[in-house]
């Protein structure tokens, strides 16, 4: 019998959720996706080092003293998604300064930045996605960019609002994240059996999937942040998962059955109308679940982002 690794990519895009080009070349996915936290950590290594002092030597020569240091770290996201690209045959997803998260003409200026110098890299951008964090602002930004022919990924997805409104605004793909809705809900309830198929990280996906396939949205469900290879047998079906070199070793070393958990199989119901802007904020303040790790997972990506910036900089001055 074939690996449940090989057994998922039958019926679900894996994809690598990684900056590491030897973990993407050990489990051959078929898209990546990077953050400012993953991009961190990768250029930690002295191996992807040079990646840095490459994007150094570039922004020393486009901009001024003040401008440097940021644009050296866009610089650094587009030559990891380029490398990225000649390993994996899809899509690679480049983040959005978190610090942009409530700014949509922001988030749409720095997405034809980032596509702007992917293409100086030479790459085809139709393989780029622009990662956004799925605040209202985010999301009307990336309604924008749909619009313009550039596709998002909208990110930090914790609730079902969120998810509809992306659907609503023509996103091309979200990223409900499993594994954090996990760790809040046992935190808050230390005593509760969330194992198996009563994960609240499994059944928001389940959801989300289920109301897009039976609305005929096209907005592709990518499931990610996951803690353990239970979320993702749980999940066998979606359109596509995330998932980290750790657990895609973990399935490749299982060798029993994987079945199919979703399907698009379901009955066709009549799109609602959408959501407004008022009805979106009111249904978040009455998740504190998915308030809490919105605003918790921003704050995280905007301080490693500045991490980021910190270690650029301090190569820039030896």
């Amino acid at each position: 019998m074939s690996n449940q690794l090989q057994q998922l990519k039958s019926m679900t895009t894996v994809v690598a959720d990684t900056g590491d080009f030897e973990a993407i070349a050990a489990y051959q996915p078929q898209d990546a996706t990077t953050n400012p936290s993953l991009i961190l950590k990768a250029i930690q290594q002295p191996k992807y080092r040079h990646l840095a002092e490459e994007a150094l030597t570039w922004a020393r020569s486009q901009a001024s003293e003040t401008d440097t240091v940021a644009l050296a770290a866009d610089k650094l996201a587009v030559l990891l998604g380029s490398k990225l690209m000649q390993q994996v045959p899809g899509l690679v997803s480049t983040e959005v300064d978190a610090r942009l998260s409530f700014d949509s003409m922001g988030t749409i200026e720095k997405a034809h930045h980032l596509i702007e110098m992917y293409r100086q890299q030479a790459v085809d951008t139709s393989r780029v996605l622009i990662k956004v964090a799925a605040t209202w602002e985010g999301i009307q930004a990336a309604r924008v960019l749909e619009q313009q022919g550039i596709r998002c990924n909208l990110t930090l997805l914790f609730s079902f609002a969120q998810a509809r409104a992306c659907a609503e605004a023509g996103v091309y793909l979200v990223s409900p994240f499993v594994g954090r809705i996990l760790d809040w809900f046992k935190k808050q309830f230390p005593e509760q059996d969330f194992s198996g198929d009563k994960d609240p990280g499994v059944q928001s996906v389940s959801q989300i999937y289920t109301y897009f396939k039976q609305h005929q949205y096209s907005t592709i469900v990518m499931g990610a942040s996951f803690r353990n290879i239970g979320e993702i047998q749980h999940l066998a079906g979606c359109d596509r998962l995330t998932i980290s070199p750790t657990l895609l070793e973990e399935l490749a070393n299982c060798h029993g059955p994987l079945p199919r958990q979703l399907t698009s199989g379901v009955e066709v119901k009549t799109r609602p109308a959408q959501l407004t802007e008022q009805q979106f904020r009111w249904m978040m303040n009455e998740d504190a679940m998915a308030t809490e790790k919105l605003s918790e997972g921003i704050r995280q990506f905007a301080l490693d982002q500045a991490k980021l910036e910190a270690l650029l900089s301090e190569l820039l001055c030896r």
